[in-house]
């Protein structure tokens, strides 16, 4: 816990210049809270990292670059185990917030959420506490219930068997984007995409774009995550 005469110094990652100055703005409007850094990619991050000396950081899930927001929260905690991270994203579907947590992270903040939301979030993971607004405390307790646990990744065969980054495009693929639509989005190029794209249907065993699709969005959409018995990705997608 901070010492509350001290300002807390908070580290934001975010791939759009305008997200960044708004946080800025949000942050240190009412002075217990300063920026004292930002970048956009896992590069520009860690090379500002031992200068800036952040008592929290913000990352969001989709950055520049080769590295997702996952990769980045592992990175950092692979460092500093102790420094709480934030992630404030629009995938903001449980998955991606279960493998947050997984990942370190001890809070996680919606960008479709009211604008200070994030700064009571920022505070809440400074005193120590894990920052989910009731939302997302409530689906989180409902996939438990049904067997999903916040700390077991491995329960989810398709989130256990994608990489940081292929689970992120696999999830936009769900939400119904389009190859260069994905490539804008996460600032790589069209055949990254693709490879990505074709790497997760060699991993599920799917054998076309089409079962691709399909199987991406059941995925999103299903609240349990396969907790239907399916055991494995081939199981989980079958039924085309």
């Amino acid at each position: 816990m901070l010492n509350s005469t001290r300002i807390a110094q908070v580290f934001i990652i975010d791939q759009q210049p305008v997200v960044r100055m708004g946080l800025r703005a949000l942050l240190e409007q009412d002075g217990d809270l300063h920026v004292c850094g930002e970048a956009s990619d896992m590069l520009g991050a860690l090379q500002q990292w031992k200068s800036t000396n952040p008592d929290v950081v913000i990352i969001d899930l989709e950055l520049n670059g080769a590295c997702s927001g996952l990769d980045l929260v592992q990175r950092i905690r692979a460092v500093n185990r102790e420094i709480p991270i934030l992630v404030y994203s629009m995938l903001e579907d449980t998955h991606y917030v279960e493998r947050a947590l997984s990942a370190g992270a001890r809070g996680f903040c919606s960008k479709r959420d009211r604008p200070r939301a994030v700064v009571d979030a920022v505070r809440q993971v400074l005193l120590g506490k894990l920052a989910l607004d009731e939302p997302l405390s409530s689906r989180l307790l409902s996939r438990a219930i049904g067997g999903r646990h916040v700390n077991d990744v491995a329960s989810d065969p398709t989130a256990q068997i994608l990489s940081n980054r292929e689970l992120e495009v696999f999830g936009l693929i769900g939400r119904g984007n389009k190859t260069a639509e994905i490539a804008r989005s996460l600032k790589l190029s069209v055949k990254t995409v693709e490879t990505h794209r074709l790497r997760i249907r060699e991993k599920l065993g799917l054998t076309d774009s089409a079962k691709l699709a399909y199987a991406a969005v059941r995925w999103v959409h299903d609240p349990h995550g396969g907790s239907d018995g399916a055991s494995t990705p081939q199981r989980k997608v079958a039924g085309y």
